[in-house]
């Protein structure tokens, strides 16, 4: 279904007004009785609402130019098909028999509101639990696969990264030379990594421990905007936390014992751990410079225009890059934790 009259073709949300949503909301028949509650996100527009039955939803409007349709509603097919083989995801409703609507030029869908509480980082009794999860979410994600959503890939990762930041005039000028002697070896050793050699697969994509709520001790997955193609290690490093070394292995283990009592997890994967990490570290500097101009941004991240942050990120490259040349966690048989 498409009311679309005026185009938003570029990555802004300016006309993106009360007036507009809650007609975008009538056009589906969806008609709130409470106001909009805006809830924590950046690159979409989300915002939360009860109807007259008292009843909870949750609209997302997609950030327009991001994504194309086919690939929202591969995101929304895969969600769907992890409810029907009965695992804990959120996944938009059907309404006029459709998932993905238009509105004067922005797309967006209402789900479910489901409320939870965050898993506390480290705790190795939940990572098991966790890992049976995602164990459950990749059998499932086994059996089928993307046509259309990206690939984990070095070069979008990185590449397209360091074009991003070279280009920003938020680097300054005094910490340019120091920020691009670490940043440049950095990323040719990233661009090395060849993950064609590992099993791809459909993916979370951005599974760390915000995007898991817990309730009445369940574990749901929320927010698969991100889902693409890689190896499986990419749904699992993210949930390891801290800087110990050998406590990272224990939640590394805790996660793979749940994981394999539903799938098979190639121990080769965990030489990724680090050069995920770096891929993250790049990727997540250069959305938030394409994102500047947003002023959601600069309001939610004041802090990536200040000279400190910069200073602080030529410290993390650099832990970054020793980080690569150590040895990568090594799973042990019967490794108890």
């Amino acid at each position: 279904m498409s009311n679309s009259t005026t185009a938003a073709s570029d990555f802004s949300f300016t006309g993106l007004t009360p007036d507009l949503i809650a007609n975008a909301l009538a056009s589906v028949g969806v008609d709130p009785s409470s106001g909009l509650l805006a809830l924590n996100s950046y690159e979409n527009r989300v915002y939360q609402f009860m109807t007259d039955d008292r009843q909870r939803y949750v609209a997302k409007f997609y950030r327009p130019a991001r994504w194309s349709d086919a690939q929202i509603l591969e995101e929304h097919s895969f969600t769907a098909e992890l409810q029907a083989e009965e695992v804990p995801a959120v996944a938009p409703l059907a309404l006029a028999g459709e998932t993905l609507h238009h509105y004067d030029g922005y797309r967006f869908s209402v789900f479910p509101s489901v409320g939870g509480r965050a898993v506390e980082p480290g705790d190795l009794d939940q990572l098991e639990r966790i890992g049976r999860q995602i164990g459950r979410l990749h059998a499932v994600a086994q059996q089928g696969e993307f046509k259309h959503r990206q690939q984990l890939r070095a070069d979008w990762l990185v590449s397209e990264s360091l074009a991003t930041l070279k280009q920003t005039p938020l680097l300054p000028d005094n910490l340019q030379q120091a920020f691009w002697a670490i940043a440049e070896p950095l990323s040719e050793q990233l661009l090395a990594v060849d993950l064609s050699r590992f099993a791809q697969q459909r993916l979370h994509g951005d599974c760390h421990l915000g995007n898991l709520l817990l309730r009445d001790d369940e574990l749901t997955f929320v927010d698969f905007d991100d889902a693409m193609t890689g190896p499986a290690i990419q749904d699992m490093w993210m949930l390891l936390a801290g800087d110990d070394r050998q406590q990272r292995l224990l939640q590394l283990d805790a996660l793979v014992s749940g994981y394999e009592e539903f799938c098979e997890f190639d121990t080769n994967e965990t030489v990724l751990i680090e050069p995920l990490r770096g891929f993250r570290i790049l990727h997540y500097m250069a959305w938030l410079a394409r994102r500047w101009q947003d002023s959601a941004f600069q309001r939610a991240f004041p802090w990536f225009a200040e000279q400190r942050y910069w200073e602080q990120q030529v410290l993390t490259l650099k832990e970054q890059l020793a980080a690569m040349q150590e040895a990568p966690l090594e799973l042990r048989p019967n490794f108890n934790y």
